[in-house]
């Protein structure tokens, strides 16, 4: 079944993460994304770990791509650029801001070739503003987000978070904004520049720092595991383990109270409410904290889900890529790579009924459709259907 995004056709000129992520998203939608490196390649392909001698993240995120190889400085690579605008739809890229505009391949120039071109940009900072010059990695963006002041334990110092969540979010707010210029682009029939910063991605997923924050004005805390707005809602040790707990809704706290054998909890002064809780989050989880440890997590985990309470364990990706669930729903897929053989990869998380989204190749390897590219000249439409 064709995707959602069949017969666009996306020219991907970025590199490291953000970028590249948004155009597997597109990939994955269906779209023809071609992935455009200089004669070097991305500079991620030397990223450990490495199977036969290809760069896994790069294998990762770089899916449902063609790959070919130009140097835009080469006036012979730079018309074969021109040509696929010409037929294109989406150009991405995450040069620093004014890098595409001095390559001579800049908004300006791209619209006038092509006015239905949509350019999709991302960038460090934004393409304005007293930082638009700085480069900016998804360390620098956590840091100035906002992000690291609250993560971590309560009394240690800022903690960066394994994921790579500035980039990703990024790319994931670049994917929207495609998505929609390509929509108004069927009401206007002209494209548009759209454009996000690592740095406004980041502070955006902060919602709920930002609403504490502007109703009162205080500075948000770090508060290590207890949540913000909602209590109990947090890891809890067992006998053998840990879990997961969310039962800040009222109906959820008395269950679990009751599971525990402190029925009464719920009409003590301190825990009446969720707002209570949220107060005297430390006093509550020491209470649940002494009866939780005298059985084992899946003793728990049982009981919690016979009483219909949001519960779970924590994994490590070794049980996360083996757990039922993710298996049936199709989080762990299959992929025939060039050089690397039989790979197994991240399956596509948005389910659509009439035109599903798909892995349907892997990520190629550096210059692996240069001759099927360039023996187009650029034509990339040569049986298909601009939209």
């Amino acid at each position: 079944m064709a995707g959602a995004l069949d017969g666009v056709v996306v020219l991907d000129l970025t590199t490291h993460l953000s970028g590249p992520f948004c155009g597997q998203q597109l990939g994955d939608l269906g779209a023809d994304v071609i992935k455009i490196e200089s004669p070097q390649g991305d500079s991620i392909r030397g990223a450990p770990p490495f199977v036969e001698g290809e760069g896994a993240p790069f294998m990762l995120w770089n899916r449902n791509k063609r790959g070919v190889r130009l140097d835009l400085k080469d006036p012979a690579d730079l018309e074969i650029f021109w040509t696929m605008v010409d037929d294109a739809d989406v150009v991405l890229e995450n040069f620093r801001p004014g890098v595409i505009k001095r390559l001579g391949i800049g908004w300006e120039a791209l619209h006038a070739r092509n006015p239905r071109l949509v350019l999709g940009s991302i960038s460090g900072f934004g393409q304005t503003g007293p930082y638009a010059g700085r480069g900016g990695f998804d360390l620098v963006i956590q840091a100035m987000s906002g992000l690291m002041s609250v993560t971590g334990p309560k009394d240690g110092p800022p903690h960066r978070i394994p994921l790579a969540i500035s980039d990703v979010g990024a790319g994931l707010y670049l994917t929207i904004g495609i998505l929609a210029a390509l929509q108004a682009r069927n009401r206007t029939g002209e494209g548009q520049w759209v454009e996000t910063s690592l740095l406004e991605a980041t502070v955006s997923l902060g919602v709920y720092e930002a609403a504490n924050y502007f109703a009162t004005g205080v500075r948000p805390e770090r508060l290590g595991q207890a949540h913000r707005g909602s209590s109990p809602y947090q890891v809890l040790q067992t006998a053998d383990g840990w879990i997961t707990i969310g039962a800040a809704q009222q109906n959820f706290f008395r269950k679990v109270c009751a599971l525990l054998g402190e029925p009464g909890l719920p009409d003590d002064p301190r825990f009446r409410t969720n707002g209570d809780r949220v107060r005297n989050n430390e006093a509550l989880i020491a209470v649940l904290q002494a009866r939780l440890r005298t059985k084992t997590s899946a003793e728990w985990l049982a009981a919690l889900e016979a009483e219909g309470v949001p519960a779970g364990p924590v994994l490590h990706h070794d049980e996360v890529f083996a757990d039922p669930q993710i298996v049936a729903r199709g989080m762990v897929v299959e992929v025939e790579h060039a050089k690397a053989g039989r790979q197994k990869t991240l399956g596509v998380p948005l389910k659509m009924s009439a035109t599903p989204a798909a892995v349907r190749r892997a990520a190629p390897t550096l210059g692996q459709h240069d001759a099927e590219i360039r023996a187009t000249k650029g034509k990339l439409r040569t049986g298909g259907k601009k939209k």
